[in-house]
């Protein structure tokens, strides 16, 4: 059986609270960015993004790239990749903001996974496309669509707790891939429901917890990032039923510590 996740932060970012908490104060607040690593018997070590690193916040880089970093200032944490994790099988992908993907270039031979259409999207897309919603070619492999394993070509099951649909990411019931839309294209979070406890990493699918469970969404400007406002608000109500049904949740960017 895959072992549990460990979500390590790899950078925080300093946001007003009510930028991501409806009626939330105007005081900053730090919200990590996490990742996530595990072991599983067949398909090795494995991470769940990547996070933020050093590509992203130095160096030579393109003009939006270091406009991205200068906008929203990470300031990188011990734990940031590669240094983190020298050697990694295989890396899971909730979707491609700059945030999750950083890493991407220091394991080439990591097996990747990720939901097929969105990868399709954004590298079919215009330059213009991909920076407006947070997504820089330069991070990406030119091997990229090669390497990766669609979700949409693995075996169909059924999410524990209500959520639904999801894909088998290794063939062994062990960790599942599920659809979250709203936050982006392609948006996914993953869950293992084979723990005492079944745990959804929800990813971007909202910034604190607290939002979800409180029904707290906030609206612009974070609104504006979102793909899809109505699809997010729908993925919202299922992650708290699944939370209010005994599930576990992590998010990226909760600003709350993790047990």
């Amino acid at each position: 059986m895959s072992a549990r996740p460990v979500f390590r932060n790899s950078a925080l970012v300093r946001a007003p609270e009510r930028f991501v908490l409806r009626g939330g104060r105007w005081s900053f607040i730090d919200l990590p960015v996490r990742y996530g690593v595990f072991d599983h018997p067949r398909a090795g070590r494995c991470l769940v993004d990547t996070g933020y690193t050093a590509r992203v916040t130095e160096g030579r880089r393109s003009f939006p790239l270091s406009l991205y970093a200068q906008i929203l200032r990470p300031r990188l944490q011990a734990e940031a990749l590669p240094n983190a994790a020298p050697k990694i099988d295989a890396i899971l992908l909730t979707h491609l903001h700059a945030d999750h993907v950083s890493a991407l270039h220091d394991y080439p031979d990591a097996k990747i996974f990720a939901d097929g259409a969105g990868v399709d999207h954004f590298l079919e897309g215009t330059e213009i496309n991909r920076v407006r919603h947070g997504v820089f070619r330069e991070l990406l492999p030119d091997d990229l669509r090669s390497r990766v394993v669609r979700f949409e070509t693995l075996p169909t099951v059924e999410a524990p707790l209500g959520l639904g649909s999801a894909r088998d990411v290794f063939g062994d019931g062990d960790v599942l891939a599920v659809s979250l839309p709203g936050h982006m294209r392609g948006h996914t979070g993953f869950v293992w429901p084979k723990l005492e406890r079944p745990l959804l990493y929800a990813a971007d699918s909202q910034w604190l917890a607290r939002a979800v469970m409180e029904n707290r969404s906030p609206g612009p400007p974070a609104q504006w990032i979102m793909d899809d406002v109505k699809a997010n608000a729908q993925t919202r109500q299922r992650i708290a039923a699944f939370a209010r049904a005994g599930g576990e949740v992590v998010y990226c960017h909760d600003a709350e510590p993790l047990n």
